[in-house]
């Protein structure tokens, strides 16, 4: 006859790694005056279970310059957050985003700096 399908419940629900309000705000605070700057120009976001990424991009078109990722499972071990350059490379991985931030901290201090 009918089948009747039930609706997802709370168990069904899978965990996803995101950023919270306080992060994604330093975050696009950052993406703000580096956009100031004439650094970048675009940005991307994705949400996944394992991972929650920020990615900054010079132009659209092309790979991104940085990417700011948060893995919840690495918080205990090596820091929930990585800076990761446009080829791959872990720039700086730790516990704190500010202190995973500080190198585009500096950089943007160098692009302000050269007026």
């Amino acid at each position: 006859m009918s089948v009747v399908t039930p609706f997802p419940g709370p168990r069904d629900r899978q965990e996803v790694a995101a950023f919270d309000r306080i992060e994604l705000q330093r975050i696009l605070d950052l993406y703000g005056r580096m956009v100031a700057a004439g650094h970048w120009r675009d940005y991307g976001m994705s949400f996944s279970p394992e991972v929650a990424v920020f990615a900054a991009f010079r132009r659209t078109a092309e790979r991104p310059e940085v990417r700011i990722e948060k893995r919840p499972r690495l918080r205990l071990k090596q820091g929930a957050y990585a800076l990761v350059s446009e080829h791959g490379a872990v720039l700086k991985r730790g516990h704190d985003l500010a202190n995973v931030l500080a190198p585009l901290e500096r950089r943007l201090m160098r692009l302000v700096g050269e007026d």
